[in-house]
């Protein structure tokens, strides 16, 4: 017992010691690992400051049913009627959103929630709300929500993804599988990766190796400090799981993407270049004289191209917006996203070897000439074709080479597709007639002549229809 009691006695003397020497072990506060030595202990904190604004989201979305081969045929629809069309199927969709305002603001993936009829979304701490879209863009795939009767919600800052460097620490915060909350851990395995591995036009992203599981598509990759970085997006893996390369939106075009929802706009707005460029790979750049390859080459100025208003011309090198790189096509239009309409760009370009800037106004592109819209009618051999004028911003939504003039098709009717018409096609001359006007489409479509020969330029490839009516 003597033995006993001495020991206790020697333990308490020294628990008295350390407390003397170092009255810091009285203070229990968790705190978030900044140093190696903290992460190797625990993401804990971190996750309990910011998992709170990353909710699940559940939604119902109308899909269209499957259409038959005859469904178009007009008289095979008349003989059979509905038989034909099958029903719309209703279908559940799963993912994840982030919380970025306390009323309520969530951002998630459009292709999760994109063309939902129902939503709900559902906090960590099982409160649930029903929600609406205020903005979505599928080409951004991005969408903003407003939760119903939300408020004193938590919330997650943006962090300045520009400031962003590869091998930081990150955390991936979603709903996979719709098992509840998990995270994942990672770091930022590269910058400025673009959409084109996953057929995303408009696509620039953060990489990460931090798993990202199916429906976790919409959730938050957050930085140690607890701000939102990007929404993670996609992956790309050989075995369809999680082991492969995720890609997050940037927080910087988020913002800009929330900035206009705030605004009532009813559809996301880029600004528009005009231009038509080269990236500048090594052997183009010897031929050029420059040193490293680096910037992208104009080769395309539209006439009503801001860039062409501020100076620029075909041959020059644009190196930086906004003082930070581009080199590619995607990382410019990004770049001037993020800058935003109705403000100018500070872009910075190569002429002859020499340096030089100017600052070009971002704006959407011009609805000028006006598009007169005509639609075909029964009178003519493509009823319900639509027509519009080639102008900037019929280019821009559809995509068209910049030198492309004319007439474009918005909508083939009842009979296009049959004779091998499809929407964006630019129409240059029908039965040897120079086509200019949209109205010109209906005279020269009228039901008196009845063998049509119409020749279409379709993404730079000139195309030449036959048919009689």
């Amino acid at each position: 017992m003597a033995i006993r009691t001495g020991m206790i006695s020697r333990g308490v003397f020294l628990g008295f010691l350390i407390l003397l020497l170092c009255p810091s072990a009285l203070i229990s506060e968790e705190k978030i690992p900044r140093s190696e030595t903290e992460i190797t202990l625990s993401f804990a904190p971190l996750v309990r400051k910011a998992a709170p604004a990353v909710v699940n989201i559940y939604a119902k979305v109308i899909r269209p049913g499957r259409q038959s081969l005859f469904q178009q045929d007009p008289f095979f629809s008349d003989f059979f009627g509905d038989f034909w069309r099958s029903q719309p199927r209703l279908q559940n969709a799963l993912g994840s959103g982030v919380i970025l305002s306390s009323d309520g603001i969530v951002v998630s993936n459009y292709h999760v929630v994109g063309q939902a009829t129902d939503i709900r979304v559902i906090l960590s701490d099982r409160r649930e709300f029903s929600a609406k879209i205020l903005l979505g863009d599928e080409a951004s795939d991005l969408v903003v929500l407003q939760l119903d009767d939300a408020s004193d919600l938590p919330a997650l800052d943006l962090r300045d993804s520009d400031q962003v460097q590869v091998g930081e620490l990150v955390l991936a915060i979603g709903n996979p599988f719709g098992i509840g909350q998990t995270v994942s851990s990672g770091i930022v395995s590269g910058l400025a990766r673009t959409g084109a591995a996953f057929d995303k036009a408009y696509g620039y992203y953060i990489q990460t190796d931090a798993p990202i599981n199916p429906g976790n598509s919409g959730g938050a990759l957050v930085d140690m400090d607890g701000r939102l970085l990007g929404i993670n997006t996609s992956i790309l893996s050989r075995s369809g799981g999680s082991n492969g390369i995720g890609f997050a939106i940037p927080a910087n075009l988020v913002a800009e993407f929330v900035d206009q929802a705030m605004l009532g706009k009813s559809e996301f707005r880029r600004p528009w270049a005009g231009l038509g460029v080269q990236a500048v790979d090594f052997d183009l750049a010897e031929s050029l004289g420059m040193g490293l390859p680096h910037g992208v080459l104009i080769t395309t100025v539209h006439p009503s191209s801001p860039f062409a208003d501020a100076g620029l011309m075909v041959g020059d090198i644009i190196t930086e917006v906004e003082l930070l790189e581009v080199n590619s096509l995607s990382e410019m239009q990004f770049r001037m996203s993020v800058v935003g309409i109705g403000s100018d760009a500070r872009i910075t370009y190569l002429r002859k070897g020499q340096v030089q800037e100017s600052s070009v106004a971002m704006i959407a592109a011009p609805d000028i000439p006006p598009r007169a819209t005509e639609v075909l009618g029964s009178d003519t051999a493509l009823p319900g074709m639509t027509v519009e004028r080639v102008n900037p911003a019929t280019i821009s939504e559809f995509e068209l080479s910049l030198s492309a003039t004319g007439v474009v098709v918005t909508e083939i009717g009842r009979f296009g597709g049959r004779v091998g018409l499809r929407s964006g096609d630019v129409i240059s001359r029908i039965n040897g007639r120079v086509i200019q006007q949209p109205r010109e489409v209906r005279r020269v479509l009228s039901r008196r002549n009845r063998n049509i020969q119409m020749e279409l330029l379709r993404r730079s490839q000139k195309i030449t229809l036959r048919f009689r009516i």
